[in-house]
C-alpha cells in the first residue's frame, strides 16, 4: 500500500503527542506505524542516501516504542525488563482474537466463498474423509484483489467457520517489534499460532513482508522472505493441530515469486468487486436502517453501482446520510434519504479502482 511522507508525520506526531501525555499504549501503537511507513517510504527511496536517512527515522521510531513498553513496565527491575526486551515475548504484540462472522454473513461472492470452502474449510469440516482421500489440512491461502473487497472479512469468516484462534498481525509488527529481530518473529509468530488447537494467521498487506527481493534494498527483508517461505514449507498438513496462513494482498504482482509456489501458498483466491447480488446486500446493510424516501429502489442503485467495492458502497451510503442531516441541522425539516441524495453521492464518491487496475487483476488472476 502507497504510503506518503504526511502519513508518518501524522502518525509521528500522534505517536509523540501521546507519549508525552502518558498514554504509551497509543504512543507504541502509533509509533510502531510510523516506523512501517518510513520503512517503506526507505523502500523506494530514489537514492541511497535518501534511503540510509528513512531508514534512520524509521529506528527512531522504534527505539521510542521500546521505551514505550520499559514506562509501562514501571518499577520492575531493571534486569527483568532487559530479559523481555531480549527475548521479545510474542504474547505482547501477537494478537489473539475469536471472529463470529460467518460467510452467511459476507455479501454475495459466492464463488469466492465456495472455492474457499473446497480448499481450505472442508478438510478441517471432513477430516476423516480427507485422511482417507489423502487431502492435505491446512497450509497457506493467498487473497488478492482490488481494496475495499472484504478480503479481512472473509480471513475473519474462514476462522469462525472452523473454530480458530485468528492472529491477526501486521507486517509493522514483524518488521518493527525490534531492531533486527524480524526472523525472530516471524518464527515465534508461527510457534504461537501452532500452540493452539486450531490456528489462522492472517496478514494484510503481506507485500511489504515479502516484496520481491531483487526490487528491495533493504537488508531485513533478505533475511525475512527466507524465514517466511521456510515456515510455510514447515507445515505439516497431517499434523494433529494443522496451520492455516492466510495472507491479503491489494498487489499480488509485488509479491516475491517464491512465496506463490506450490506448497507455500497452496490456494490463491481472487476477491473481485462486488456482484449485483453483493451490492445489493451491501445496501441493505448500510442504507436499510436509515430513513428513506419512498423513491429509492435498491435495483436500480446496484446496476449503477457497478464497479464500486464495498468500501465505496459504504462511503455512498454515508454521503448520501449526511445530505439530509446537514439540511436538518440547519433547521429545516428532517427528511429521508432520497434517491436523489443517492445518486449525488454516488457522482461524488466514485469508483476507488480504476479499470486499468482492475484489468491488471483479472489478467493475473488468469495467469495464477
Amino acid at each position: 500500500m502507497h504510503v506518503s511522507y504526511t502519513t508518518f508525520e501524522r502518525l509521528k506526531d500522534r505517536g509523540v503527542s501521546a507519549y508525552r501525555g502518558g498514554d504509551y499504549a497509543a504512543a507504541r501503537s502509533y509509533l510502531i506505524q510510523a516506523a512501517d511507513a518510513m520503512i517503506q517510504l526507505a523502500e523506494s527511496a530514489p537514492s541511497d542516501a535518501l534511503r540510509r536517512q528513512r531508514e534512520s527515522l524509521a529506528r527512531e521510531m522504534i527505539e521510542l516504542a521500546k521505551s514505550c513498553d520499559q514506562r509501562k513496565a514501571g518499577d520492575r527491575p531493571a534486569r527483568a525488563r532487559e530479559q523481555d526486551d531480549s527475548s521479545a515475548d510474542a504474547t505482547d504484540w501477537i494478537v489473539r482474537d475469536k471472529p463470529n462472522v460467518r460467510f452467511s454473513d459476507i455479501a454475495g461472492l459466492e464463488d469466492v466463498k465456495q472455492e474457499i470452502r473446497l480448499k481450505m474449510i472442508y478438510p478441517y469440516t471432513h477430516p476423516e474423509l480427507a485422511q482417507r482421500y489423502g487431502i492435505s489440512v491446512g497450509g497457506g491461502l493467498l487473497l488478492y484483489g482490488p481494496p475495499g473487497t472484504g478480503k479481512t472479512m472473509i480471513a475473519k469468516a474462514m476462522a469462525a467457520e472452523i473454530d480458530a484462534t485468528m492472529f491477526v498481525i501486521s507486517p509493522a509488527q514483524i518488521l518493527s517489534k525490534w531492531v533486527g529481530e524480524a526472523e525472530q518473529n516471524v518464527r515465534k509468530l508461527f510457534d504461537a499460532a501452532k500452540s493452539e488447537p486450531r490456528a489462522i494467521i492472517f496478514m494484510d498487506e503481506i507485500e511489504a513482508l515479502v516484496p520481491r527481493r531483487r526490487e528491495s534494498h533493504s537488508t531485513v527483508m533478505t533475511r525475512v522472505v527466507p524465514q517466511i517461505l521456510q515456515e510455510l514449507e514447515g507445515f505439516d498438513r497431517q499434523a494433529v493441530r494443522p496451520l492455516l496462513f492466510a495472507g491479503a494482498t491489494n498487489e499480488p504482482w509485488a509479491l516475491d515469486p517464491a512465496v506463490m509456489r506450490p506448497g507455500r501458498f497452496d490456494a490463491k483466491v481472487y476477491v473481485p468487486l462486488p456482484d449485483a447480488p453483493a451490492r445489493h446486500r451491501l445496501l441493505e446493510l448500510y442504507l436499510a436502517n436509515r430513513p428513506l424516501a419512498a423513491d429509492v429502489d435498491f435495483a436500480d442503485l446496484v446496476e449503477r453501482l457497478d464497479g464500486f467495492s464495498g468500501a465505496d458502497i459504504r462511503a455512498v451510503a454515508d454521503r448520501a446520510a449526511t445530505i439530509p442531516f446537514m439540511n436538518a441541522v440547519g433547521g429545516e425539516t428532517p427528511q429521508p434519504v432520497t434517491r436523489a441524495d443517492v445518486l449525488r453521492a454516488i457522482e461524488e464518491v466514485g469508483p476507488s479502482v480504476r479499470k486499468a487496475d482492475l484489468a491488471r487483476f483479472e489478467s493475473f488472476a488468469a495467469e495464477n
